[in-house]
């Protein structure tokens, strides 16, 4: 049986996303969390002096459905992504993020500013602390 990847990820997967985590991480299905998690995890509280508790639902969530050997796609808030990805690990999961080649593009603008463009494309998943 494949692994799964699992989404915790504030963007949706680019199609290049998707056809690399088949052919690369040999992932089964993408399963991304519910609507709810997904709020919670794109809308961590700034003001939140530490974000243990506040997570409680996604390990739930990752406990309840990943299998030892699926994938996590872990990428967002730094200290969120720490706490997944140590969850991840002692639980026989494989956190990995995604890596991009980025580009600035300057847009002189006619009231003098400059506009930056960033441009961001996928090249691979790695996993952490490879």
């Amino acid at each position: 049986m494949l692994p799964n990847l699992f989404l915790l990820f504030n963007h949706a997967l680019t199609p290049e996303q998707r056809a690399d985590a088949r052919a690369s991480l040999e992932a089964g299905e993408v399963v991304e969390p519910p609507e709810a998690l997904r709020g919670l995890w794109s809308n961590l509280p700034p003001e939140s002096e530490g974000l243990f508790d506040f997570l409680a639902p996604i390990r739930q969530w990752l406990a309840g459905n990943a299998r030892p050997g699926d994938f996590v796609l872990i990428q967002g808030d730094f200290g969120a992504c720490w706490l997944m990805v140590r969850y991840a690990r002692d639980n026989g999961l494989r956190p990995v993020y995604s890596t991009t080649r980025r580009q600035a593009e300057e847009l002189h603008q006619p009231n003098g500013t400059v506009k930056l463009v960033h441009h961001f494309r996928h090249v691979r998943f790695r996993e952490y602390g490879k």
